[in-house]
């Protein structure tokens, strides 16, 4: 009963964690000390730890030899690589689905698009409810194109690169934001109109409109573009320094205190 328990506390402890970590209110690079946790979630040490434990194993959390933990950070490398593991795993589930796929898929993809096409974007409201509802949101869509594949582990690998990417895709989405909080004007400009570009409801449109056309090539076209939008916009975060203010974002400031 005992064990029943505690594993429940666990379990409790990585789903609240691993929602900060890949919502970015803990953000990339903060050490994750026991004791802030603790005040933060209401869960013990040994939950924390093993939920912690299971975290790093999915490379959501790095272990600091004496130092504890910390959140995994991003870097411009780590997005690169992410963006090429997407193009191996989810191209070939996303021909897939449009060659296998129902009038059930089509429902589920029109209907996906619709609902991300009610959300305000980071651009319009930076505020933690729209941006969550937003990612959300994508996230759904994206999985509504690839939900007429049948390989369950391409469609797991998917999911994994996904959960990283999401990190990268709020980092991202927040610099600007922070940029012009900390009063910054040079390189703010470009920086948003590459956000801008790269969550435009137009680029979903147009990746739906040739998947439900049944047209292979264009529908692939459009999704290699689609996943070089989010390394435009890391340039340009990267270009005026958004790593410097990173640790000014997020919900949870006190966890490395």
């Amino acid at each position: 009963m005992q064990d029943q328990k505690n594993s429940t506390k666990t379990e409790a402890a990585y789903q609240l964690l691993r929602r900060d970590i890949l919502t970015t209110r803990l953000m990339p690079g903060a050490p994750l000390k026991l004791s802030a946790l603790r005040g933060i979630y209401g869960v013990g040490w040994t939950p924390l730890r093993e939920a912690l434990s299971r975290l790093e194993a999915e490379r959501l959390v790095t272990a600091i030899s004496n130092r504890g933990f910390a959140v995994a950070p991003v870097s411009r490398a780590e997005l690169e690589d992410l963006a090429r593991a997407r193009m191996v795993v989810e191209i070939p589930l996303f021909l897939e689905s449009i060659e296998k796929g129902g009038s059930a898929w089509e429902d589920a993809v029109v209907t996906a698009h619709y609902r991300l096409s009610r959300c305000k974007t980071a651009v319009d409201d930076p505020s933690d409810a729209a941006v969550d509802r937003w990612d959300e949101n994508h996230e759904a869509f994206h999985a509504a194109l690839l939900s007429a594949a049948t390989s369950s582990w391409l469609l797991r690998f998917r999911s994994t690169i996904s959960d990283q990417l999401r990190r990268h895709h709020r980092f991202l989405g927040l610099a600007p934001t922070l940029r012009a909080a900390a009063g910054l004007k040079d390189g703010y400009e470009e920086a948003m109109d590459a956000l801008r570009e790269a969550i435009a409801i137009e680029h979903h449109t147009a990746i739906m409109e040739a998947a439900l056309d049944r047209d292979v090539e264009r529908a692939k076209a459009l999704m290699t573009a689609h996943v070089g939008y989010t390394l435009h916009v890391y340039v340009h975060s990267e270009d005026v320094g958004a790593n410097k203010y990173a640790a000014r974002a997020g919900s949870l400031k006190a966890v490395g205190g």
